[in-house]
């Protein structure tokens, strides 16, 4: 975090406090009484910081109203409550890199950068957030999300079986499905590996197979799925969970992946970095794994990097308030915890906190895990489906292609191409 001097703590202690301050006209008081809704995607985000909502409260006198889904439930429940323009739902999560052309061509967000600049405490140093994902979650100029944190998939592997086994850590595509065949020779009744399979959650950790095979989604204006590399990615990633994948993976997203490898099942996991506080829950795997960014392909290496964000809808009838709980949320001092907890910080300072430092030197897992997290904010795309508005639908028909080819029901040919023509239709809307 950046030095900040005696004085100004002084002055956002009195702040946070709710005493006024001649020098500053922010007051954490100033909604106290106000009820805020919040729908929320029962990740381990939202877990973390809802454990301090009472923090929240005290500090504020907002009374925060919780609803959490699972992922897909979600964004069911809050798609017809912004189409239906209700009020219920003040502040909730999403990802500007799936929903936010589609929300903002809605209309369903509200315009935050107003408050960027006139209605934040002293420390909130909103500079301080990533300016790529800040820039992400804008749209004809209207900030439509806060960014929470920064996430992409990472790929863990088990070191005890891959050292019982003969195998060095991947280096490319090959080797990590040359390791799996191995693990399924070597190391009975555990999966060689786990991905999402879900049609609608594959999207996620697929974009990054087809980006280091040197795919793209999109060629002058045509899907490009059926693209030599395309449909290489498709072929590599739907045969080996098919091949060596655990049982049902064709309905495996994050909750199941992240148990299954924590409950020592599965060799290796190709999923969020989000999911390291998931993961690690026990303890029992602090000491046997390892963390790196998917292995390089013919195209080299294209990490997906997203983050989830904190918006406001526009037909919320408490915006100010909201803005409270969203600037709370994300405040340098939030961050930080969360981190500590393996929620990787949007803002770079925090990786300088010694408290933060000393959590990452006390297990090597956690220095990996940094360590892939730069290579994720530096090298990283956010292209996870279709960069048109329509992206949410585009990620079915990638999610149904792989999942032709995962559940031998087509060959990649003939699965892509009914995904292309599929989604030429999504492109030519506009």
């Amino acid at each position: 975090m950046p030095n900040i001097s005696a004085a100004r703590i002084a002055i956002a202690s009195v702040l946070l406090a709710g005493v006024a301050s001649p020098a500053f006209a922010f007051d954490w008081k100033a909604h106290d009484g106000d009820t805020v809704s919040f729908l929320a995607n029962n990740n381990p985000w939202s877990q973390a910081i809802l454990s301090y909502k009472d923090e929240f409260t005290a500090l504020t006198g907002i009374t925060l109203k919780v609803d959490s889904y699972q992922e897909q439930q979600m964004r069911q429940r809050l798609v017809t409550v912004l189409n239906s323009k209700s009020d219920e739902v003040d502040v909730f999560m999403t990802l500007a890199s799936r929903e936010g052309q589609q929300f903002a061509a809605s209309g369903w967000y509200a315009d935050l950068s107003a408050y960027t600049q006139k209605d934040v405490s002293p420390d909130y140093d909103f500079a301080g957030i990533s300016p790529a994902l800040v820039k992400a979650a804008t749209f004809e100029g209207k900030l439509t999300s806060v960014p929470l944190n920064l996430e992409g998939p990472l790929l863990y592997y088990r070191t005890d079986i891959f050292q019982k086994c003969g195998i060095v850590k991947p280096a490319t595509l090959d080797d990590v499905k040359a390791a799996a065949k191995k693990i399924s020779e070597c190391e009975s009744g555990v999966s060689p590996i786990t991905s999402r399979g879900l049609k609608a959650a594959l999207a996620y950790t697929f974009s990054n197979v087809l980006h280091n095979m040197g795919g793209q989604y999109v060629v002058d204006g045509k899907s490009a799925l059926c693209s030599p590399a395309g449909q290489k990615a498709i072929g590599y990633y739907g045969e080996l969970l098919k091949d060596y994948g655990p049982p049902g993976s064709s309905n495996y997203s994050f909750y199941q992946i992240s148990a299954l490898y924590r409950a020592g099942r599965a060799a290796m996991a190709f999923e969020s970095s989000n999911e390291l506080r998931t993961i690690m829950e026990g303890g029992e795997r602090l000491k046997d794994t390892d963390v790196i960014p998917l292995p390089a392909g013919e195209a080299g290496s294209v990490p997906t990097a997203i983050g989830w964000g904190l918006s406001v809808s526009a037909n919320s009838a408490n915006k100010d308030a909201a803005w409270y709980f969203i600037q709370w949320a994300s405040s340098p001092v939030m961050q930080k915890r969360l981190a500590i907890q393996g929620v990787a910080a949007p803002r770079p300072s925090v990786s300088e906190d010694p408290e933060y430092k000393k959590w990452i030197a006390e297990a090597p897992v956690r220095a990996s895990w940094q360590s892939a997290l730069n290579v994720l904010a530096t090298k990283g795309s956010s292209e996870v489906g279709y960069p048109i508005v329509a992206n949410p639908e585009s990620r079915d028909y990638i999610g149904q292609a792989v999942q032709d080819v995962l559940l031998g029901q087509k060959p990649v040919a003939e699965a892509c191409a009914a995904a292309d023509t599929a989604l030429d239709q999504l492109i030519a809307r506009k």
